[in-house]
């Protein structure tokens, strides 16, 4: 029967395409051409390593296939987590994620190094296709490739293919149609001769495991310890085979490895033809500067100003647009609908709490298509390299830079990305310290905040005092990080050290169309993500500041109008005084008095302590909490939550609740406090214990504190 026929009663299962290659070839550039918006992002089973899946349409009435983006990986003998993943999937059959076909991507003007894993897979017998990718870079190199003589010499279908400019890309969909249509053959050749040795041990794993074929026996035995499809008794079978047999697993490795390159090296070698051409000194030029020992830091640094410039300047007209869009429909659904509970659920829950979120969009595009840009055209590779050196002192390494590099996105895959770190010390270190880093969810936080310490229209030269500040704060981040690490370095020693191992790419124009892709799955999940919470929070919060025990509110009320009688308070400022002792008295009120003497020495009042609170589920909810509480306690119609909070005044003192002093209290807190519960629960599965996570938060927590009590201390 066909493989896309459809059963009785069951529906007809995807061709699926694995899309595997070594870290930089292009991998992920192909996977964005193939798919397009056709992405999501999950996790592969049991593990909380990122799995790209995409769907792949055909033009000759094929059904849809599914493209699965594994991590990068230089072979079938694994140093990382993520490298792991594609063994797990490869050696068992079983897999939910066990390809029909495999596209291996590999970059033509490095190919020796690119064919290890290409030959190990060929070997697994699985349908494979070549894609030499960069054809464009190779021809400026002078670099030509015989594809037939390659195709004779590796068994297989290659096909040139360029991810930068789409050359190559309409064979190589028509070659997965006709697979996807008609199941190709499995391959037979092999690149590795077995020795004696190796049969004997394979005849002897198959007999327990008849389900394996030749390769995968063999790789099962030398990494049955941590496969995880394997039961503790199937453990115990192989590694009395291995013992029988005498397997030494490294140099098993070593000659496999040397045999491989023996086979494959004549066949590029005679495929390949390079012409003389004039070496390109642009890249060497600019390294020469871009990575100097002093010249360096001071470019990185300023390229990070020009950064955080651009996300206030760029951003401010969009923002201004989205809150006056939801200004008019708060303003519009309270004028239509008739008052009651609805309409305060919809005027004073729902819109301030999703409008506190969207307002921020503009700024995190901006944020990850600059971060994008860099990374597209190499920067990004050598900051890491520039790094290394300092990153050493601190207890940490270049790989390490990797992670806290993107932290400043979000530190959830910040601290997955620590995986890649082979040295537990430094990867446990990595992990602690990289929710210093200021992460995106702290942009809507910092652009409030620094907004009532900063007025707008200053400006240094050309930069805008806000932006400086906005990179004040994340240098303050950097800064505790790495202070952070030195103390778990003292407290953790090791007498062992690690190196960087980096290959530094050409400098090259930008795929706009990754650029693109990345900055809409980025914004997509921030507000797909955030936003359950924050709306989720919004309807709470609007519950417990609606409601309270029986008989507080009108009493709030009642206070309210004799104060405001006394006074001699116009019917508005009445009405807004009254709005403010109800919200006192709400569950909300009683919720944040209770934790105000906790706080309070930090300049904060009850209403800030109930979004510090709302703000561990994730730190961006404070300012869907902030917008939630104001418009519940406060009547005015704008909307703007940065202009209901620099309006606000204590109503028994009149002082204005953010000034100096509170503000720069509260951010100094953000900057410091572990408020992200999903953040914990990763670090609890990546080092599997509550142990780290609890003196993460602990020390974290008391950081944060202690810094804003001094801050205050200071500026009051």
């Amino acid at each position: 029967m066909h493989r896309n026929e459809i059963r009785t009663g069951a529906a007809p299962a995807k061709f699926k395409i694995a899309l595997l290659g070594n870290p930089n070839s292009g991998k992920s550039s192909i996977f964005n051409q193939l798919t397009g918006l056709r992405q999501k992002v999950g996790n592969f089973p049991g593990v909380t390593v990122d799995k790209k899946t995409g769907e792949l349409l055909f033009d000759n009435g094929s059904l849809p296939a599914l493209l699965i983006d594994f991590p990068g990986t230089y072979s079938l003998y694994p140093h990382s987590e993520d490298e792991r993943i594609v063994v797990q999937t490869f050696v068992n059959p079983a897999d939910p994620n066990y390809p029909d076909a495999v596209i291996y991507v590999a970059d033509l003007t490095r190919l020796e190094k690119h064919l290890l894993l290409f030959t190990q897979l060929k070997d697994l017998g699985l349908p494979l296709i070549l894609a030499l990718n960069m054809v464009d870079l190779a021809e400026k190199e002078g670099l030509e490739v015989n594809i037939e003589q390659l195709e004779k010499g590796l068994q297989c279908p290659v096909i040139a293919i360029s991810a930068r400019t789409g050359q190559g890309m309409d064979k190589l969909k028509a070659t997965l149609a006709q697979w996807a249509q008609q199941q190709p053959a499995l391959s037979d050749s092999s690149f590795y001769r077995f020795t004696p040795q190796e049969e004997a041990i394979i005849a002897a794993v198959q007999q327990h495991f008849p389900h394996y074929k030749a390769y995968q026996a063999l790789l099962a035995l030398h990494h049955h310890s941590w496969l995880s499809h394997l039961s503790g008794e199937e453990r115990s079978v192989l590694a009395a085979i291995a013992e029988q047999h005498h397997f030494q697993r490294l140099r098993n490795q070593v000659e496999e490895t040397m045999e491989r390159y023996d086979r494959f090296t004549p066949i590029m070698r005679q495929s390949l033809r390079r012409h003389e051409v004039v070496p390109s000194t642009i890249t060497a030029k600019l390294d020469a500067v871009l990575t100097h020992r002093l010249a360096g830091p001071f470019i990185f640094f300023g390229l990070m100003a020009l950064l955080f410039q651009a996300i206030f300047s760029w951003a401010e007209m969009p923002m201004n647009w989205i809150e006056q869009i939801f200004g008019f429909l708060s303003q519009q659904a309270s004028a239509r609908l008739p008052e009651g509970w609805l309409s305060s659920l919809i005027t004073d829950g729902l819109l301030p709490g999703l409008g506190g979120i969207i307002v921020f969009v503009p700024q995190i595009a901006i944020l990850f298509f600059l971060i994008s840009l860099l990374e597209e055209v190499g920067y990004m590779a050598r900051a890491v390299f520039l790094f290394d050196r300092i990153m050493q002192v601190f207890g940490l390494n270049g790989r390490s830079v990797v992670a806290l590099i993107s932290g400043g996105a979000c530190a959830i895959p910040a601290i997955m990305s620590a995986r890649t770190i082979g040295h537990p010390r430094e990867r446990l270190i990595t992990i602690l310290v990289t929710p210093l880093i200021s992460c995106s969810a702290r942009i809507p936080v910092y652009t409030v905040l620094i907004g009532f310490i900063i007025p707008q229209n200053l400006s240094w030269g050309i930069f805008n005092l806000q932006g400086l500040a906005f990179m004040g704060l994340y240098l303050l981040g950097i800064l505790a990080t790495l202070l952070s690490a030195l103390v778990f370095k003292w407290i953790l020693p090791t007498r062992e050290r690690s190196f960087l191992m980096l290959e530094l790419p050409e400098y090259r124009a930008p795929v706009m169309r990754n650029i693109g892709l990345t900055v809409w799955e980025k914004v997509k999940t921030f507000v797909s993500e955030a936003g359950k919470v924050i709306l989720f929070m919004a309807i709470i919060l609007w519950a417990l500041a609606s409601f309270s025990l029986p008989g507080r509110m009108d009493a709030a009320k009642a206070h309210a109008a004799a104060e405001a009688s006394a006074q001699q308070l116009s019917a508005e400022k009445a009405e807004a005084l009254s709005a403010a002792y109800c919200l006192e008295a709400s569950f909300a009120g009683i919720l944040g008095q209770a934790i105000e003497p906790a706080i309070k020495p930090l300049g904060f009042d009850w209403k800030i302590g109930i979004a510090l609170i709302t703000s561990f589920a994730a730190r961006e909810v404070f300012v869907g909490t902030m917008a939630t509480i104001y418009s519940l306690g406060n009547t005015t119609d704008e909307f703007s939550v940065r202009q209901q909070m620099a309006r606000e005044r204590d109503p028994r003192t009149g002082r204005l609740v953010y000034d100096l002093a509170t503000s720069l209290s509260l951010i100094i807190f953000y900057v410091f406090a572990m408020m992200c519960m999903s953040t914990l629960a990763v670090v609890k599965r990546e080092t599997k214990s509550w142990k780290w996570p609890l003196v993460q938060f602990t020390f974290m927590t008391t950081l944060a504190y202690l810094s804003s009590l001094l801050v205050y201390w200071i500026f009051s």
